[in-house]
């Protein structure tokens, strides 16, 4: 999960878009797409075609009224979901997630691509695609009016949520309507939606309380957007609150100076996740969770783990916690104090974010010939998970649902998944690293960008973190902006969990990161 989800719009020219262009550069990341992987593609668009001998035939499930939700100007659909009441009580969920290897070829050029790229990438003027677009946003995609092969799975609900049945196909689908959140959101509360979307919500919320009986969570981490624009008529470099703002509603925005001319200054604004979000997400994890139980079932698969936390990275966020005025008591879980935040809060946002270190260390078991995994589950799901139901952005969802289909038939996967299996943690692995290295280093280049020109400037803030062997450097977390950054180079240790007074003593994107001193 990362830390902080990052958008910044403005001229190519800009210091941030040159910072960002250099670190593509630096971590080698993939550029457009070749000649032979673009040409296999089109040819694959044209005449799609999944890796087995049963094809479609006599699976239309075009008149499934699925639709799409996600955010505004989402290029790349995986999924559409219809929800319905079923007779005698509880739901069924029908989701189609995108059929990618009915265009992916095992052992083709496309394919090799795709091993080679893993997974999407997202940097915050723009993502590098694990497809070329002419499949992931067109040809593969679940676009509305537009029939597109698909795995189709049918989850059956009892009243609680709990799941009763399930089964994947290959279908062929249509979906009607493409929604964005807030829209969705709008329609939920003002009590207009159809049923099936206005279902997402009585799901959602049946499926958050299972998770919570079960000792799971969920972070609602607050998305951050960063924009360049010129400055207000009549400001002086320096007049405006920086970096990101003390607010986390959208409508709320700091400025800094920036630029190298002095004419180019950046606004933020943070953006805490809607209900309607949370509730998606839980349609994507029961999936996940029956996916994998169908793997465990079948003696096959490949799982997304995560261990528990370390008393050691736990004990580091309770300081944090308090440093940042957050109330968790040592009797209360710290799934149950997550669930107590407000995304709106400055404070809590910016723990929220901390939060996320908890998530680190997962990867994938592979299991086979019926042996029992280890580890099996995922402490943040509290349960047996797989990751299954983003293909266009992730490579490992393509196998992961072939391994179900071939489940739910009763028959033993394809030998293309069958010789892939062992690798696939190892590429997935790679490809996560180089995603969290890029994520790290956007949020320091945007911080830089946000506080470039105000270096020497004193701000108020808390002490987060201190380094154990090394009590003078550690991390300290400004009131405003609501900037987490390194803080070194004072004579005596730092004041963990104390209010402090700090200066900024390099902010440069692309040639010095943010870092502080006490004032």
């Amino acid at each position: 999960m990362p830390r902080c989800h990052l958008h910044t719009a403005g001229a190519a020219d800009a210091p941030l878009r040159a910072a960002l262009g250099e670190l593509r550069t630096a971590l080698d990341v993939p550029g457009a797409f070749s000649a032979a992987v673009r040409a296999e593609t089109e040819r694959v668009v044209r005449a799609p075609r999944p890796p087995d001998d049963g094809w479609l035939a006599g699976h239309d499930a075009t008149a499934v009224e699925l639709f799409t939700i996600d955010p505004p100007g989402a290029p790349d659909l995986d999924q559409a979901m219809e929800l319905a009441r079923r007779a005698g009580g509880g739901f069924r969920v029908r989701y189609a997630i995108a059929d990618v290897a009915a265009f992916v070829t095992p052992g083709g050029t496309l394919d090799a691509e795709a091993h080679r790229r893993v997974q999407t990438l997202y940097f915050p003027d723009g993502g590098v695609p694990l497809y070329p677009a002419v499949l992931s946003e067109d040809a593969a995609g679940l676009l509305p009016d537009r029939t597109r092969p698909a795995l189709l799975w049918q989850i059956d609900l009892d009243a609680e949520g709990r799941t009763v049945s399930a089964e994947v196909r290959r279908a062929l689908v249509r979906s009607r309507a493409r929604l964005d959140y807030a829209g969705a959101q709008r329609e939920i509360d003002a009590g207009t939606a159809p049923e099936s979307l206005a279902l997402l919500k009585e799901i959602g919320l049946l499926r958050e309380r299972l998770e919570r009986e079960r000792g799971g969570i969920s972070l609602s981490v607050p998305e951050q957007e960063i924009v360049e624009c010129p400055p207000r008529p009549g400001s002086v470099s320096g007049d405006a609150p920086g970096g990101r703002s003390g607010s986390v509603s959208g409508d709320r925005s700091g400025s800094a100076p920036g630029g190298r001319s002095g004419g180019v200054s950046y606004t933020v604004a943070y953006r805490a996740p809607l209900p309607v979000e949370g509730w998606n997400a839980q349609i994507s994890l029961l999936t996940g969770m029956v996916a994998a139980r169908l793997m465990l079932t079948a003696g096959t698969g490949i799982l997304r783990t995560l261990p528990s936390a370390p008393d050691g990275a736990v004990g580091r966020l309770r300081r944090s916690a308090k440093a940042l005025g957050i109330d968790w008591p040592h009797h209360v879980a710290y799934a149950e104090t997550l669930r107590s935040l407000d995304p709106h809060n400055a404070r809590h946002a910016a723990f929220l974010q901390e939060c996320t270190a908890l998530l680190r260390g997962a990867g994938y078991t592979v299991f086979t010939d019926g042996r029992t995994p280890q580890p099996a589950v995922h402490a943040a799901v509290a349960a047996p998970y797989t990751h299954c139901t983003a293909p266009l952005r992730r490579l490992v969802d393509r196998y992961a649902g072939e391994i179900c289909l071939s489940a739910v038939a009763g028959q033993d996967p394809p030998e293309w998944v069958l010789a892939a299996l062992d690798t696939l943690p190892k590429e997935m692995a790679a490809g996560a690293e180089r995603a969290n290295t890029v994520e790290r280093e956007c949020v320091d280049i945007v911080e830089a960008a946000l506080l470039r020109g105000r270096v020497g400037e004193i701000f108020d803030g808390y002490v987060v973190d201190v380094r154990e062997r090394d009590p003078a450097v550690g991390t300290v977390h400004l009131e405003d902006p609501a900037v987490i950054a390194r803080i070194e180079g004072g004579a005596t240790p730092l004041p963990l969990g104390e209010r402090l007074r700090v200066r900024l003593t390099q902010a440069d994107p692309g040639l010095a990161k943010v870092l502080f001193a006490p004032a």
